[in-house]
């Protein structure tokens, strides 16, 4: 089985890097494990440029997307579940046939509703809200 994470942003060198590049390294002794880090959209002047900038995030985050892909954007609205549950549904996925999954982490702020619409399902990591940089370190742990 192979797993895509794409995420929005770069990480902070010193800090997140080392952990992301630590835990996926582990993951990949277990499947075909690839994570696909784009550029952040321009920076909104105010908050109604937010729309316009998950937009354009979006339209490069769904190139990434086939159509048999299993997609699971990470987001605040998404299905809290612990970490057994959690590895039963991705083994669940496997045993199903799911090709690759393909986990999505947006940046600061968040995801358009065009890669949420796309999704086989939504998964929240808490009800608390992160810096993405960090959900990206936890997730991958």
């Amino acid at each position: 089985m192979k797993i895509l994470l794409i995420c929005i942003g770069k990480l902070d060198k010193k800090l997140f890097a080392p952990a992301c590049e630590e835990y996926a390294k582990r993951i990949g002794r277990f499947c075909d494990f690839e994570v696909r880090q784009l550029a952040e959209g321009p920076v909104p002047r105010s908050d109604s440029e937010i729309p316009r900038c998950l937009a354009q995030e979006a339209e490069k985050i769904l190139s990434l997307i086939q159509r048999m892909d299993t997609v699971i954007p990470l987001c605040i609205e998404g299905k809290s579940q612990n970490s057994e549950s959690f590895a039963a549904k991705l083994g669940k996925l496997r045993d199903e046939g799911a090709q690759r999954i393909v986990f999505v982490i947006g940046s600061s702020h968040g995801l358009d509703p065009s890669v949420v619409a796309r999704a086989n399902q939504t998964l929240s990591m808490s009800e608390m809200t992160f810096p993405h940089q960090l959900a990206r370190v936890m997730f991958l742990e």
